[in-house]
């Protein structure tokens, strides 16, 4: 029994080894790796972590990726998408509001529904799914429980997006403006991304956990995103 959890520890710190050397190719590799490398990196690793959990003994079904999980998990990411739809849609109607979603980023109307459609699902849903509510989720609750599961992997993905929004001030046009655009503001977007993605990834955790499947917290993700991409490139075409 001891060494079962000595060897479900040792593949969970080989999991947060690949999440790591991931994270940090993004972050940093730009200057040494060619960009394809780095762009590739999060849904290599996550690719990756499927076949290190398959091959480790973890099955479909703890992956919440069973073909029996499907079903049960829809109403749930119908109720996400549509859930989230309305909230974004009642915040970009507000003008006070408004200013939050200008991102540098999505300032043209097919940038932000390529985004929408493609870029973040391939690269960052999915990938990031797969990775911390499929793989990690799944080996978290084989040695700690469902419990600890969610808040541990809820920590770690507010973890994961330190390096991504070091520069989240720089390219919001409404953040710059409270928190500024200096060490300050820099600092306070990161732990605030930190804290929200957190937040984020415990509702994502206990949305695989209650729904069975990996489906609904995908649904989910996808929404906050993409609905992100699109309210901002309306919020820069009424502003």
């Amino acid at each position: 029994m001891e060494r079962s959890r000595l060897n479900s520890a040792m593949w969970i710190l080989a999991t947060i080894a690949v999440l790591v050397t991931a994270n940090l190719m993004v972050a940093f590799g730009s200057e040494y790796l060619p960009t394809a490398v780095t762009y590739a990196a999060v849904p290599v690793a996550a690719v990756v972590l499927v076949v290190m959990a398959r091959a480790s003994g973890l099955g479909w079904a703890d992956l919440g990726l069973a073909r029996s999980q499907i079903r049960p998990s829809l109403p749930y990411a119908a109720a996400a998408i549509g859930v989230v739809v309305i909230v974004v849609g009642a915040v970009i109607a507000i003008p006070a509001l408004r200013q939050f979603f200008l991102s540098e980023k999505y300032n043209a109307v097919l940038p932000a529904l390529f985004a929408a459609g493609i870029a973040i699902p391939l690269h960052t849903v999915l990938p990031e799914e797969l990775a911390f509510r499929s793989v990690l989720h799944g080996r978290l609750t084989h040695l700690f429980g469902v419990r600890a599961a969610v808040f541990v992997g809820a920590f770690a993905f507010g973890l994961w997006h330190i390096a991504s929004s070091w520069g989240l001030t720089d390219g919001n046009k409404g953040f710059t403006e409270v928190l500024g655009s200096g060490t300050f503001g820099q600092i306070a977007g990161v732990v605030g991304a930190v804290v929200a993605t957190a937040v984020a990834g415990l509702i994502l955790s206990w949305l695989r956990h209650r729904s069975t499947s990996l489906i609904a917290p995908i649904a989910l993700h996808w929404a906050l995103n993409a609905t992100g991409a699109v309210a901002a490139a309306a919020a820069w075409q009424f502003a």
